[in-house]
């Protein structure tokens, strides 16, 4: 493949393949360079980000990871290969997180910015014999609240095919293969 090629000259660490049908993306390619592994995903329930109820506003910060629940072996494989597409940076300075949440073999993204607040709460201070009067003191606390603001897009993952090395549609081997039988029982799970 002409553009694997031309990705691994200019040392691009990963090549990222949307598939689209009829306008519609539907699958994903991830293709780890220089010498694989690919991962072949199909791609649903896509909602964009202006199509997304009080979207926010990423900012250029890199974002936080957080990858939940791959825990069998081809659960790591592929949280590694996630992980991989983003910058490894401990110092989190910014306010983005991206999540890749695995549930059933289903990989749901997300993608938030936090939101701190201050907020007002009084409290009543009784001292002395004000206590006893009944007549206390109201005392006014400042706390700092977190929240999430959804940034978009929001899609959802479910792995077809992990190949060995680069993606080669003719010789390519195969580390796993979703087929259909798979699916007959609800719990066994792959990733």
């Amino acid at each position: 493949m002409q553009i694997v090629d031309y990705a691994k000259n200019k040392d691009f660490t990963s090549l990222i393949v949307v598939h689209t049908n009829r306008r519609e993306p539907d699958a994903l390619l991830i293709i780890g360079l220089p010498d694989g592994p690919t991962a072949h995903f199909k791609l649903s329930r896509l909602v964009l980000r202006k199509d997304i109820k009080n979207h926010g506003n990423p900012t250029s910060h890199k974002p936080e990871l957080v990858l939940n629940n791959f825990t069998t072996r081809l659960g790591h494989r592929i949280g590694r290969m996630i992980q991989s597409l983003f910058p490894q940076d401990p110092n989190f300075r910014g306010r983005r997180v991206v999540t890749f949440h695995n549930q059933r073999d289903f990989i749901f993204f997300r993608h938030h910015r936090y939101i701190f607040e201050t907020k007002e709460s009084k409290q009543i201070v009784a001292k002395g014999k004000k206590e006893k009067d009944g007549k206390a003191e109201k005392a006014t606390q400042e706390k700092v609240v977190a929240r999430l603001q959804e940034c978009g897009p929001r899609f959802t993952l479910k792995l077809i095919s992990l190949q060995h090395r680069t993606f080669d549609t003719k010789g390519g081997e195969y580390e796993w293969v979703h087929k259909p039988e798979m699916d007959t029982s609800r719990r066994r799970f792959f990733l």
